[in-house]
């Protein structure tokens, strides 16, 4: 569901694994903006140089200008008074304080977007998107295909050697298709002692 711009700002949300399509989304969004002549900033975390430095950029090429920061306060300091749109890419990499941010620019009716990973390697919420997730008007989850069994992918599996990734190695490593993959809920694997204690085991 798209909102009408001129009535009111809100905040939308585009989640999802590695490989579903988050970027694509977002720059189809802001290119349905840019046409309907509404005056758009587009933002993306200084940390994901992977395919361009100053745009946003999706896994199958396609790429949208954007400013590069290093924080929220960043991305504040360089925002214009005029601008109707704000879409930000990769949420997940940028503090607690985007979450303020967002709703600060919703308050004064702005449309917000932003897209990013709503589960870390770990499958656990990641950074600020929980949080953005049960403030936003809109939200979108994306699936993958789960390169194991072809199942729809909610989960970002990393893999250091060709092995899963151990539960207790650094959460932000940014990578593509040569560190992650999607993976369905029951082909991902994070290697960890305790994550195999029952949920309900016996009292005693």
């Amino acid at each position: 569901m798209l909102f009408h711009p001129f009535r009111g700002g809100f905040l939308e949300l585009i989640v999802g694994p590695m490989f579903s399509g988050k970027s694509e989304e977002l720059i189809r969004r802001v290119t349905r903006a840019f046409i309907a002549k509404q005056r758009v900033q587009v933002f993306k975390p200084a940390l994901d140089g992977r395919y361009h430095a100053q745009a946003v950029a999706s896994h199958n090429g396609r790429t949208l200008e954007a400013l590069a920061v290093s924080d929220v306060e960043e991305m504040r300091a360089a925002l214009s008074e005029a601008v109707q749109v704000v879409a930000i890419d990769e949420g997940q990499f940028l503090s607690a304080a985007l979450v303020g941010f967002a709703c600060d620019l919703a308050e004064s009716g702005k449309r917000v977007m932003i897209a990013g990973l709503d589960l870390d390697f770990r499958a656990e919420p990641f950074g600020p998107m929980p949080e953005l997730l049960s403030r936003a008007e809109s939200v979108t989850k994306l699936t993958a295909v789960c390169v194991r069994c072809g199942a729809p992918a909610t989960r970002t599996q990393r893999l250091i050697g060709g092995h899963p990734a151990h539960y207790d190695d650094p959460v932000i490593l940014v990578g593509a298709a040569e560190a992650y993959e999607p993976r369905c809920r029951a082909c991902h694997r994070v290697p960890r002692a305790e994550r195999l204690t029952p949920l309900f085991a016996e009292s005693r």
